[in-house]
C-alpha cells in the first residue's frame, strides 16, 4: 500500500493566510481552504512570520516491538555478544536476552528483507527493498555491510545493480569471507558475487525465472555457490568474472515444488529442506542426492540448522515441529512450537542447549528441544492501527489487522496479555479510570474488555464501516465513537465503563472521520474527516456547534487532530492531505509528535501554529506510519508502523 510517485501541480501551492480581523487562519491542503480558529488571548501577538523553535527534547530509538518471519528466512543469529541479530521494518535488532537490552542498526531507508552474518561474526551484511524519498523519487535497492559492535556502515554496495529488492545476501566462508553473493527481486533474479570490501562487482548472471529463496556459498569451496527456490537447486562455479551452472538432479527422489532452505554439513555435503517435507543430501561438490529422509517433516522444512556438535535441526512448516537429526539421519529428539505462534521460519544455535526459533507470524522463540519454547519477541502480522497507552500505568495496546489485541509491558516488553478478534481491529482506547477498554473493529462492530483479565464487558455495533477513532471524555461519562459512514456514535458511560447507553449520532461530515479530541470539561468534542474538515459537536445532543465564538477559546484534553490552529505547522510544504496520519500532544503539553506517510516520526514544540514548522525526524519504520501516542508520564513515545507491523519504543531525551 506504499505511495504512488505524486505528480508535481504547476500551481504553487497555496501559503496560510491570517485574517485578524475575525480571528482564523486558513490554511490549504490540495488547494482545499480549511480555517482554523486563533484563541483570543493569541490573536493581538500572533504573526505567521514567527519563529517556532526546534522541540526542547529529542527521541532515541529505545525498544523494537516485532520480527520479520512472515515472508523472509535465514534471518535470525546468535552473535558472540550474546545478542541475537534480525530485523522488522527498517531496523536490525541486537537483541540481548540475557540483559533485557537492545541496540538498533538504523542505515537502511526501507524494509530490509535479508541478513547475513560474516565467518569473523562481528560484520553483518543487510538487504533491503527499493524505497521512495519524500517528494516521491525511487531509491534503489541497495545492500549494506556493518559492524555490529560499533554499528558503524562499513561499506555499500549499490545504488545501481539492483532492482526492486535484495532478497538474499551470503558470505564467503572460506578464503577470509573476502566475496558477498546477493540476489534480487528481478524478473530474472540476478545472482551477483562481490569483492566487498572495494564495493566491487565480480560476475553476475541471470538465476531463475522463478523465485530465489536461498543463496549461499559453500563452507570449504572457495569458488562453489548453492541457490535454490521455485523449482531449483542451482550449483555455481565462480572463474574468473563468470558463473557457470550445473542443476541438481534428483533423478528417482521426488521433484519438489520449492527447495526451501540449504545448510552444510560438517563433511562439505549439501543438505536440503524442501515443500514436499523431505531431506536430501548433496554429496560434497557433486549435483546429485546421495542420501535421502523423505517425508521428515509433514508439509515444508522452513529452516535448516547445522549445530556445533554435527548434528542438524530442522523446523517444520505445517507440524510446526523441530527435529534433531543425527549424523546418520537417524531422528534423535523432537519437540513442537505452541500453536499460536505459526510455524517454524528459521533456527539459531542459542548457548549450551539452547535453540532460537523465528516463526511466520514474526514472533521469536526460545527454549531447547528437553524443554519446550516460550515466547521471546512477539509481533502483528498483518497492517497496524490501533494504539492507546494506559492512563497511569506503564502499558500500551496494539491492534491490528491480524484480529489480534496485545496489552503490552513497558518493563517487560512481552504482552502482559493477547486476545484474537472476529474482526480486524482498527482503533483503541482506554477509560480515564484505566480499568477498561475500547477496541474498534472494521465491521463497526467495538469490544469491550477488562483491562486485567481481558473479558469481553460488552460489545455493540454502530454502522456497518470501520471505526476508524474512539475516544472516552476525560471525566469518562462519554465515549465518542468515529466510523468511516461519516458519523460519529455518542455513547453515555456508567458503571466505570461498564455499561454504555446510545445518546445518538453527530451527523453533519461528508467523508468519513479520521480524528477527535475532547475539551478539558467535556463539554465539547472536535473532529477532522477525510476531506479536512473540522466539526465541533455537543455530546449531550449530538448536534454540531457552529459558533466559532463557543470554541474558540476551549481547551482541549488532547491533540490528536490533524487538523486545527495548535498542530497546523506539522503539514510540510505541498501536502496532499494524506502524507499525515496521526499527530499526538504530550501531556505536559510542550512537544507534538507526528506521524507521516514516508515511515518518519517527527518531533515539534507545542503549539505548533506556524507554517512548516522545525521539526527533528527520525527513521526505523519502512511503511506509513500510522499511529503515535505519548506514554502517561511522557517518558517514552510509541509509533506504530501500518504494512511494517513494527511498534517503535522512543525514549525522550
Amino acid at each position: 500500500m506504499r505511495k504512488a510517485a505524486r505528480t508535481e501541480s504547476p500551481s504553487k501551492p497555496k501559503e496560510a493566510i491570517f485574517n485578524a480581523e475575525d480571528g482564523y487562519v486558513k490554511m490549504f491542503l490540495r488547494g482545499r481552504p480549511i480555517p482554523m480558529f486563533v484563541p483570543d488571548a493569541v490573536v493581538a501577538t500572533y504573526s505567521l512570520d514567527a519563529k517556532l523553535e526546534l522541540p526542547h527534547k529529542k527521541l532515541k530509538l529505545d525498544w523494537v516491538y516485532g520480527y520479520r518471519g512472515r515472508d523472509c528466512r535465514a534471518n535470525l543469529f546468535l552473535l558472540p555478544t550474546g545478542e541475537i541479530v534480525y530485523f522488522v521494518a527498517a531496523v536490525a535488532v541486537l537483541y540481548n536476552v540475557e540483559e533485557q537490552r537492545q541496540r538498533h542498526y538504523l542505515g537502511h531507508t526501507d524494509d530490509i528483507k535479508c541478513l547475513a552474518v560474516h565467518p569473523d561474526m562481528v560484520t553483518v551484511a543487510t538487504g533491503q527493498v527499493a524505497g521512495t524519498s519524500k517528494d516521491g523519487k525511487a531509491l534503489p535497492p541497495q545492500v549494506r555491510i556493518w559492524d555490529s559492535v560499533s554499528l558503524n556502515t562499513l561499506h555499500v554496495l549499490g545504488p545501481g545493480p539492483f532492482d526492486r529488492a535484495v532478497t538474499c545476501v551470503g558470505f564467503s566462508k572460506s578464503n577470509g569471507g573476502g566475496l558477498l553473493c546477493a540476489v534480487d527481486d528481478s524478473n530474472d533474479h540476478v545472482l551477483s558475487v562481490w569483492d566487498w570490501q572495494k564495493e566491487q562487482k565480480l560476475a553476475d548472471v541471470k538465476c531463475s525465472n522463478e523465485s530465489v529463496l536461498a543463496a549461499t556459498f559453500h563452507p570449504t569451496e572457495p569458488t562453489l555457490l548453492i541457490t535454490c527456490g521455485k523449482s531449483h537447486i542451482h550449483f555455481w562455479t565462480l572463474e574468473g568474472g563468470s558463473l557457470s551452472k550445473r542443476q541438481g538432479i534428483f533423478e528417482k527422489h521426488e521433484k519438489p515444488k520449492y527447495v526451501l532452505c540449504v545448510a552444510f554439513t560438517e563433511n562439505g555435503d549439501t543438505v536440503t529442506g524442501d515443500s514436499g517435507g523431505n531431506l536430501y543430501i548433496w554429496g560434497k561438490g557433486g549435483n546429485r542426492i546421495c542420501h535421502a529422509v523423505p517425508g521428515a517433516h509433514e508439509g515444508g522444512i522452513f529452516g535448516l540448522c547445522v549445530l556445533r556438535n554435527g548434528t542438524i535441526l530442522t523446523g517444520g512448516g505445517r507440524d510446526r515441529r523441530v527435529v534433531l537429526w543425527g549424523r546418520d539421519y537417524q531422528k534423535l529428539q523432537e519437540n513442537e512450537v505452541p500453536d499460536g505462534f505459526g510455524p517454524v521460519r528459521t533456527i539459531a544455535e542459542g548457548k549450551g542447549d539452547s535453540l532460537f526459533v523465528g516463526t511466520t507470524r514474526n514472533s521469536v522463540l526460545h527454549g531447547s528441544l528437553s524443554t519446550g519454547f516460550s515466547l521471546l519477541v512477539q509481533g502483528h502480522t498483518e497492517e497496524l492501527w490501533g494504539l492507546a497507552t494506559h492512563p497511569t500505568l506503564d502499558q500500551f495496546l496494539t491492534c491490528g489487522q491480524d484480529k489480534q489485541v496485545h496489552l503490552w509491558s513497558v518493563a517487560s516488553h512481552q504482552p502482559l496479555w493477547s486476545k484474537g478478534t472476529e474482526d480486524a481491529a482498527r482503533s483503541a482506547a482506554f477509560h480515564p479510570s484505566g480499568s477498561v477498554l475500547v477496541v474498534g473493529t472494521v465491521t463497526g462492530r467495538w469490544l469491550v474488555l477488562d483491562t486485567e483479565t481481558r473479558d469481553l464487558v460488552a460489545i455493540h455495533t454502530d454502522g456497518g464501516e470501520p471505526i476508524s477513532v474512539v475516544n472516552f471524555s476525560p471525566d469518562g461519562k462519554y465515549l465518542a465513537l468515529g466510523s468511516h459512514d461519516n458519523f460519529v456514535y455518542i455513547y453515555l458511560v456508567s458503571e466505570g465503563g461498564r455499561k454504555y447507553g446510545r445518546v445518538g449520532k453527530c451527523s453533519g461530515h461528508s467523508s468519513f472521520i479520521t480524528h477527535l479530541d475532547w475539551a478539558f470539561d467535556s463539554s465539547c468534542l472536535v473532529t477532522n474527516s477525510g476531506d479536512y474538515e473540522i466539526l465541533y459537536w455537543d455530546p449531550s445532543t449530538c448536534r454540531q456547534i457552529t459558533s466559532a465564538e463557543a470554541v474558540r477559546n476551549q481547551e482541549w484534553a488532547t491533540a490528536t487532530c490533524v487538523l486545527g490552529f495548535g498542530v497546523f505547522g506539522i503539514w510540510p510544504e505541498g501536502a496532499d492531505g494524506t502524507d499525515i496520519n496521526a499527530v499526538c500532544r504530550s501531556h505536559e503539553g510542550k512537544l507534538l509528535a507526528s506521524a507521516d506517510d514516508f515511515g518518519k516520526v517527527h518531533l515539534f514544540s507545542y503549539p505548533c501554529c506556524q507554517p512548516r514548522a522545525p521539526s527533528h525526524t527520525y527513521s526505523g519504520h519502512s511503511s506509513h506510519v500510522t499511529n503515535i501516542a505519548f506514554l502517561h508520564d511522557d517518558s517514552l513515545l510509541l509509533s506504530t508502523g501500518g504494512v511494517d507491523t513494527s511498534v517503535l519504543q522512543w525514549r525522550l531525551l
